[in-house]
């Protein structure tokens, strides 16, 4: 490809060497059209019997060979030789003007050498039908077929600017989001997948906008569908100290994120609320005018939605995810009666199923997932709304319940089964990691863990020294990961700010550490955790 031409006229098109396009295209589009269909010479000719322009401006440049032709032009026998020297100065000057054009035009690129051939010009190239899609795999493609093809300039030639906008655009169909779509063709689609799970989270809304094919893996649900079956999970924290904003904080990247204002009634936006990270959405969990309302944050989509209802409305209810569903038991109906019912949710399908009803009605309590059972723990419940603090576990395998007693960590020491419950209380701060049960006392601000074999709960530590809370209100204890993590923050005449501190259990006894501080002058309404 390089035979014929000069160093310089390569730089045309290797300064884009990592485009998809092809040379004969790149030279078109960057550089203007310097012959071709104008009818106009090249600047160097072989015209004229082989000489070039620079000898025929020396040969009217000296002194005597201009007397000489002065003398000739008075004979009568030169008459037809002056005509004819005429002409040739006409076209010397017309010649001149456009070679001093030309030159300009190429000083302009800094390409003095840069020859245009004619089959690069042979049609306009309207460079607006590239500007689709920036296509990642359209370039490996086109890298892989220059590899296996001569790369010889007469087998560019055979192809019109037309033709080849036909490949790009049958390549870019035959890539649309199927499952033979390769994504990276040099490493295959398997390779690629097993490339792009392994990336951030925070990384796929770049990679999403590459093309059409890499926009719906991601944009489907795809990509973290097949983390999860590899076990691979990025867990974000999602929180609510505005009645209707929400934030997102990456504990990895140590980024913080808007959500989108969420939009609905004052009804709504007054009332007590539940919130739940299952999959890729995030559900908030309310009251409207006349019946509960359930608001869908999606990752995939940025954006809120309603409409959705659970088969028995409920609010203040227990609840816990795994994967892509969810388990919500327990709680109150419209009317304000306890309910002993539980749904489980599939956020791949967004449908509820009735599951077997638990033991005990209770309101106020709290979910948790552990050893791939479901658990409810504590709460108020009967008809008297007396303290629980037995807890119940769900088998998903043989769909039945079984009650545990003494399972609720902050009232176990402080209360009986049967009493009266604190004015106020917050439900139960309890959270797994790797299996295991924590909880958090904020009566005594510390935290215990607890005993499977014995059932019973024991000090490990202390909470971070800013868990304040309001009865445990406006303080959040949640699990991420491998680690346990804690927001909550002191306000002080309506200014203050929140924390957001962490610590990993399977560490040793709790040593704190503070993954971010945020103004604000409200504590956390809400909180949840998604893992995908």
């Amino acid at each position: 490809m390089l035979e014929g031409r000069s160093c310089n006229s390569c730089l045309v098109s290797r300064v884009f060497s990592s485009s998809c396009q092809q040379e004969t295209k790149w030279s078109s589009y960057m550089y203007p059209r310097l012959g071709g269909d104008t009818g106009k010479r090249p600047l160097e000719s072989e015209d004229d019997g082989g000489l070039s322009k620079s000898f025929k401006l020396s040969e009217y440049s000296s002194p005597e060979a201009r007397r000489e032709k002065e003398q000739s032009e008075d004979s009568p026998l030169h008459e037809d030789e002056a005509q004819q020297s005429d002409d040739s100065q006409d076209n010397l000057s017309e010649d001149c003007s456009e070679a001093r054009l030309e030159q300009e035009q190429l000083d302009r690129y800094h390409l003095h050498d840069y020859k245009p051939e004619q089959s690069d010009y042979d049609q306009p190239y309207d460079h607006e039908e590239e500007q689709s899609d920036d296509d990642l795999s359209q370039f490996c493609s086109h890298e892989t077929r220059q590899n296996q093809q001569p790369s010889d300039d007469a087998q560019l030639q055979d192809h019109e600017p037309q033709q080849l906008d036909d490949e790009l655009q049958q390549e870019n169909h035959a890539g649309d989001s199927s499952d033979s779509d390769p994504l990276i063709h040099p490493i295959g689609r398997d390779n690629s997948i097993s490339c792009l799970i392994r990336c951030s989270r925070a990384d796929y809304g770049s990679i999403a906008s590459l093309n059409r094919s890499f926009n719906s893996l991601i944009r489907s649900g795809e990509i973290y569908r097949l983390r999860r079956q590899n076990g691979l999970v990025e867990h974000w924290v999602y929180f609510s100290c505005q009645l209707l904003e929400w934030q997102a904080f990456d504990p990895i990247g140590q980024r913080w994120m808007n959500l989108p204002r969420m939009a609905s009634n004052d009804c709504f936006m007054w009332a007590d609320k539940e919130s739940l990270a299952v999959g890729t959405e995030l559900l908030v969990f309310g009251k409207g005018l006349n019946s509960h309302i359930i608001y869908r944050y999606s990752i995939l989509t940025n954006s809120w939605s309603s409409g959705m209802r659970m088969n028995f409305p409920r609010c203040l209810f227990g609840s816990a995810s795994l994967g892509e569903i969810a388990i919500l038991a327990g709680g109150c109906d419209s009317s304000g009666n306890i309910l002993n019912s539980a749904e489980l949710y599939n956020s791949e399908n967004q449908t509820w199923t009735t599951l077997p009803s638990m033991n005990k009605p209770r309101k106020m309590c709290s979910g948790v997932f552990m050893d791939k059972k479901f658990y409810v723990i504590g709460g108020i419940g009967g008809s008297d709304s007396k303290v629980l603090t037995c807890g119940e576990e769900y088998d998903l395998e043989t769909r039945k319940w079984t009650e545990i007693p003494n399972m609720s960590p902050a009232r176990c020491a402080a209360a009986g089964e049967n009493d009266k419950p604190v004015a106020s209380e917050a439900p139960p701060l309890v959270a797994v990691v790797n299996n295991e049960l924590y909880a958090a006392d904020y009566a005594d601000m510390e935290v215990r863990k607890y005993d499977k074999n014995s059932r019973s709960w024991y000090t490990v530590g202390r909470l971070p020294e800013q868990a304040v809370s309001m009865n445990g209100w406006g303080l959040a204890f949640r699990a991420c990961g491998d680690r346990l993590i804690v927001i909550s923050g002191a306000r002080t005449l309506g200014a203050g700010y929140i924390e957001l501190n962490s610590w990993v259990p399977s560490g040793g006894p709790p040593q704190w550490n503070l993954l971010a501080r945020r103004q604000s002058s409200n504590f956390v309404y809400n909180c949840a955790v998604m893992g995908c």
